[in-house]
């Protein structure tokens, strides 16, 4: 479980993060969700320690990283995997080699265990048969998928996603939804999916923490969202006429079963 506990964060005169409080579940799917500029990313940043908060806490099954030395926050990192928002695979190297590239840097094993291990995450991902390509010559829901092998390469306690769905046709996404949701469950990973994919809140939110301005404005899961009377919430999630009906729909038809269950 991570916790945040007061969090702030100042860049100059500026505060972008303001008491932050909130928990990320161990073995679900927790979703960041706000606008752009609302502080979603600076958050993310504050939990991995990309960005060191101005005061507050971020605990890790209660200990906290932002009090840790140089060394335990190394250590610390060990425990994380993290997919970023342009797959941020090496051009040079096979789609086995980026998986296999954080065991290179940090376990001992042998190199056939290595390789052994990068092929069972491949697996796991839906691609074997691809392990000699190089990223160039593989899609892009392929290149994030191979993403998402090597961050779990190292089966971390924590997943961090920025913006795992960014650039990729529906289709796709829901392909990487999927993965990402199933992964979290069959090996108990605290997931955080930093998006603004309308369609993985409502597929896969299991805590969905939305930022606004800086300040957690809500905090629920998804079949909540429909019936939030949280304006700001909604205004974010319905912006398009097509949500905006479904959710009138979803109403509609609950005001319905209501009455006559009452009748």
């Amino acid at each position: 479980m991570i916790e945040v506990r007061n969090l702030y964060k100042r860049f100059e005169d500026k505060e972008v993060l303001k008491n932050i409080n909130t928990i990320f579940e161990d073995g679900k799917t927790n979703l960041i969700i706000g606008q752009s500029g609302s502080g979603k990313t600076v958050l993310m940043k504050n939990l991995v320690g990309l960005l060191e908060p101005t005061s507050g806490q971020v605990l890790y099954d209660g200990r906290d990283f932002v009090k840790m030395s140089k060394m335990e926050k190394v250590m610390m990192r060990r425990e994380m995997g993290m997919i970023f928002q342009s797959a941020a695979l090496f051009d040079s190297l096979s789609v086995l080699e980026n998986v296999m590239f954080p065991l290179d840097m940090f376990s001992p094993m042998t190199y056939r265990d290595r390789q052994k291990r990068a092929m069972e995450c491949l697996e796991r991902v839906n691609l074997v048969g691809a392990e000699k390509k190089f990223p160039s010559e593989i899609s892009g829901g392929m290149q994030k998928r191979v993403a998402i092998a090597r961050a779990i390469v190292l089966n971390p306690k924590y997943l961090f996603c920025d913006e795992p769905n960014s650039g990729l046709d529906p289709k796709t996404s829901l392909v990487i939804d999927d993965l990402l949701s199933s992964i979290t469950h069959d090996l108990n990973i605290t997931t955080i999916i930093n998006t603004h994919d309308m369609n993985s809140v409502m597929g896969i939110g299991e805590n969905i923490i939305f930022i606004y301005k800086g300040e957690k404005e809500w905090q629920g899961v998804s079949s909540q969202v429909m019936n939030s009377d949280n304006k700001r919430l909604t205004d974010f999630i319905f912006a398009s006429d097509l949500l905006k009906n479904m959710r009138e729909l979803v109403i509609a038809n609950n005001k319905y079963e209501h009455k006559r269950r009452d009748e």
